[in-house]
Order: structure tokens, then C-alpha cells, then sequence
């Protein structure tokens, strides 16, 4: 009789430790900021805003040095990217303080900061990206084109 678990890939159970662990280590950060600086609905929320725009400009930083710069461990993006500032940014807290910016009748505040993450985090990925390459010597992206890295062709 053929085993059950035939052809299923093997559950990779180090590389979900490391993503749980750092989860863990994010989580833990977050929670911290958010508590240590609450905000009332209907106002702006800036740690959720300043932890999210934040944790975006360094996993910028992070894809470069981990995957361009240098070879690194790999768990290393397991448990940094994924895990730590997987932890660390919320986008779920983000969708819930618009949502409560308008049930707070202050659909300015909520437009303002819906769009006003969007466009931050999408500027501080791009930030930590091209300013990480800057500082390691590597070519940006208009110098070295769109061909993918050696081996993920």
C-alpha cells in the first residue's frame, strides 16, 4: 500500500519557527508603540501610520542588503521580512482606524489617512530600496533593468 502523503511537499517546519518567532518580536514592537501612543476616533493615527511607514522603509532597506547586496542565511528573510516586520506593520490596524475615523463622522481625517499611508509606505519602500543601493554600490533600477536575478529566470 502507497503512503497517504505521497507527492505532498514536506512541511517546511524551521522556516515557519522563524517566521512565528519573529512574528513574535513584531507583534510585540507594535503593540508596544500602539499603546504607548493611542489615539481617539476621528484623529489621525500616527503610531499605526509611523509603524507601518516605517516598517515599509526598512524591509526596503532589508530586500536590498539580503538579496542584492550579499548573500545572507535563508532564514534571514523568513524571519526579518516575514516574521519581524510581518509583526511589526499592521495594515489590518490601519483599515480599522479609517473605518472608525468615519464612524466618527471625520471622513476628512479618514480619506487623508487611508491615501496618506498608501502613497507613504509605498514612497518609504521605494526610499529604503533606492538609498540602500546608493549606499552599497549597487546600480539602481533604471541601470539594471528588468531582467531577473540569475537562477529565478
Amino acid at each position: 500500500m502507497a503512503p497517504l502523503n505521497r507527492g505532498l511537499p514536506q512541511v517546511p517546519w524551521l522556516v515557519l519557527a522563524v517566521v512565528a518567532a519573529g512574528g513574535v518580536v513584531g507583534a510585540l514592537a507594535r503593540y508596544a508603540l500602539l499603546d504607548a501612543f493611542p489615539h481617539p476616533p476621528g484623529r489621525f493615527g500616527w503610531a499605526a501610520f509611523a509603524i507601518n511607514v516605517s516598517g515599509c522603509l526598512v524591509i526596503g532597506v532589508l530586500m536590498v542588503l539580503i538579496t542584492e547586496a550579499r548573500p545572507a542565511h535563508r532564514l534571514a528573510r523568513p524571519f526579518l521580512a516575514t516574521g519581524v516586520l510581518g509583526g511589526y506593520t499592521s495594515f489590518s490596524t490601519y483599515v480599522v482606524d479609517t473605518q472608525r475615523a468615519l464612524l466618527a463622522g471625520a471622513p476628512g481625517v479618514a480619506l487623508l489617512y487611508a491615501a496618506g499611508t498608501v502613497a507613504a509606505a509605498i514612497a518609504a519602500t521605494w526610499a529604503g530600496i533606492r538609498v540602500t543601493r546608493a549606499l552599497t554600490g549597487m546600480p539602481p533600477d533604471d541601470v539594471r533593468g528588468s531582467r531577473a536575478p540569475e537562477g529565478q529566470e
